[in-house]
């Protein structure tokens, strides 16, 4: 389930070959007026500016749309060639791009063409077996440098899905002019709704209705920022006739019940369980004793299935359709709505209702509640209706289903129960007919998500020590740490961990390495034996010098700049270790740090200590909320880990008695 999204950052990952343009070409006129444009100065690390951007999309009485894209960009400096790519999507079978050409040109005012041999035709997902998604692109980079100008025009062709759009102002880069404009057949009308920005009145002329905004700044990126789809402003247009309903089946949507129907409608007919399908999930749950044990079983061997997409026919819809359960089963991979769909059919057969949800992944914050679209979603998971007596962290109560347990299939490292940060928190919309509704999804706390180290170390006299670390980790914590160990391979593992040990201790060596997976995907242990010279340091030859932080907390926030403009969004997880060192005979302990403790309203943090029988206890414990903070409150975040970092560098000192 994928809406086509032609975003430069994807054009920058896509390698084309070079292109050869001829000599003595002429630029048409309206890049010539871009180029001729003076922007104004910017910061060094703003590598190109945006002269325009403009879409004119035109509707035909035959349900057909016509889109004339033009954009330039000014290079400004050697590290922004990589601007200078043209794109359009189209999707095979329902859409084609008539042309597109892009003219680059030099500040001597020399300028280069590039035309259909240059132009290469590329999957949009290259990670699709097959994808009906395809983009037209051609790659100038290599013929840019800074004071270059780049432009391109591209005209292409589709019968859309629904009568709605939506127009991203700018992507990080500033830009001087942007523009949206939309000709409708008579009799026809539009709306819209402004994010990001205050409401935008388009100008209309007649059936043709024009968004515009100038002079648009930079946007700087920013540690633990919102993605820059929550920062730069967009439009999201829904068009219609005045009167009667939309022709030629097109949708357009005015309620999430509207789109719950229409998901509905897609969803329900493949669900529906054959003999395999039947037979499959009561063998995976003959031994269950309880509901959740039930569902649970299921759940692991979707999560297993191979996730591959092949999307066909995405044009009429069948983008969002999910193959049937039974054909999912007997080929043993799907996607994100087919692992759904086969799940919810396992069910059905062991007398449990579920219901797919639409859902955004990847950005928590994206979804708007007040523009129903099946386009503000990208994947499908699961919401299980369960009884009174099934208790999980995400069950959710919907006004009319009632509780309701949702769950990612498609995700293989997190469990039934758990949910991945980046769906956490967000909208989504429960696909249940009439009773369909755009619901929050639980944000689970803390606890859930964490992270318990006990670090055992002997300190001898010459600085040198033996240390074993022990963790065990739950929830995404947990999940984090098991993608790395299934995903890498043996010594690249081993090499992430080295790694990670030595941050805290210069050269030290390990000698022993024990990952535990537990079997249900619920936690994750890791046991590390190592050791390190000289990390105590010998001062005056009578005194000890150590941080009793060995290893470091794997989850860290660095806000380094003065001031910030945009929120901060933070994610749910909890830190506890306890660290005993022995210390070495003959020494006791001079100073010890002040404790401290930090009490916030996204977090806390404490540390301890305590020396009793020639040892040295240590706890320090962290425990932060999800959340998406103002950038009015950078300082007192920034003040907060600042002051974290500072008690876990402060010294023990030990001195000789």
């Amino acid at each position: 389930m994928r809406r086509l999204t032609l975003l430069t950052g994807f054009l920058l990952l896509v390698i084309l070959t070079p292109v050869v343009g001829a000599a003595a070409d002429e630029a048409p006129a309206w890049l010539q007026a871009a180029a001729a444009l003076k922007p104004p100065t910017y910061d060094k690390d703003v590598h190109a500016v945006v002269l325009r951007k403009e879409q004119s999309v035109t509707l035909s009485t035959d349900g057909r749309i016509t889109t004339t894209t033009t954009f330039a960009v000014r290079i400004l400096t050697r590290e922004g060639r990589g601007y200078a790519v043209a794109g359009e999507g189209y999707v095979t079978k329902t859409g084609k791009v008539r042309e597109i050409t892009a003219w680059l040109i030099r500040p001597n005012g020399y300028v280069k063409k590039y035309g259909k041999d240059e132009t290469v035709d590329v999957i949009s997902d290259p990670n699709d077996i097959y994808n009906e998604y395809r983009i037209k692109s051609i790659n100038a980079s290599d013929d840019a440098d800074a004071g270059v100008v780049f432009g391109y025009q591209s005209i292409s062709e589709e019968r859309p899905l629904f009568n709605q759009d939506l127009w991203n102002f700018q992507d990080r880069l500033p830009t001087l002019v942007s523009r949206y404009s939309l000709t409708l057949p008579t009799g026809w009308q539009a709306t819209s709704v402004v994010f990001n920005h205050a409401k935008i009145e388009p100008s209309v002329n007649g059936s043709t209705y024009v968004w515009e905004l100038r002079d648009l700044q930079p946007i700087k990126r920013e540690t633990v920022s919102p993605t820059v789809r929550n920062l730069a402003p967009l439009v999201a247009i829904n068009y219609f006739p005045a009167a009667g309903a939309t022709p030629n089946g097109f949708k357009t949507f005015e309620t999430w019940a509207q789109v719950s129907r229409w998901g509905t409608d897609l969803h329900d007919p493949q669900a529906i369980p054959d003999e395999a399908v039947s037979a499959k999930a009561r063998a995976l749950t003959v031994n269950s004793k309880t509901e959740l044990d039930r569902i649970k079983a299921i759940a692991r061997f979707v999560q297993g299935l191979q996730y591959i997409s092949i999307d066909i026919g995405v044009g009429r819809g069948n983008g969002y359709r999910p193959h049937s359960a039974s054909q999912v089963l007997a080929k043993e991979y799907g996607d994100c709505k087919d692992k759904a769909n086969l799940m919810r059919a396992m069910l059905k057969t062991i007398g449990i209702t579920a219901y797919p949800v639409f859902i955004f992944s990847g950005d928590s914050t994206l979804v708007r509640e007040e523009w129903p679209s099946p386009t503000q979603f990208n994947h499908c998971i699961i919401a299980v209706r369960v009884n009174d007596g099934t208790e999980a962290p995400t069950v959710i109560q919907h006004p009319t289903l009632g509780r309701l347990l949702i769950f990612d299939a498609t995700d293989e490292s997190t469990a039934i129960g758990d949910l991945p940060d980046h769906e956490q928190g967000s909208f989504a919309l429960i696909v249940a007919g009439d009773a369909g509704a755009l619901l929050r999804m639980p944000t689970l706390a803390p606890g859930l998500s964490q992270l318990e180290r006990q670090t055992d170390v002997v300190l001898a006299s010459d600085g040198s020590i033996t240390a074993n670390v022990k963790e065990r980790s739950i929830g995404q914590t947990a999940v984090d740490e098991r993608r790395a160990f299934r995903q890498l391979s043996t010594t690249a593992y081993k090499g992430m961990i080295e790694n990670w040990v030595t941050q805290g201790a210069s050269g030290a060596k390990v000698s022993r390495l024990l990952p535990t997976d537990d079997n249900d995907g619920t936690g994750f242990g890791l046991d590390v034996d190592f050791s390190a010279v000289a990390y105590a340091k010998s001062m005056q030859d009578r005194l000890l010098v150590f941080n009793p932080s060995i290893v470091s907390r794997r989850e860290s926030v660095f806000l380094t700049e003065p001031t910030r403009k945009h929120p901060m969004v933070l994610d749910s997880h909890a830190f506890t270790e306890t660290v005993r060192v022995k210390l070495p005979a003959g020494f006791d302990v001079d100073e010890l740090p002040d404790p401290v403790k930090l009490e916030t309203s996204f977090g806390s943090y404490k540390t301890s200590y305590e020396v009793k029988s020639g040892e040295l206890l240590f706890i320090r414990t962290l425990s932060q909320r999800a959340g998406t903070i103002p950038a009015d409150q950078y300082q007192a975040v920034r003040s907060f880990y600042d002051r974290m970092r500072a008690a876990e560098q402060a010294p023990v000192v030990l001195a000789k008695k």
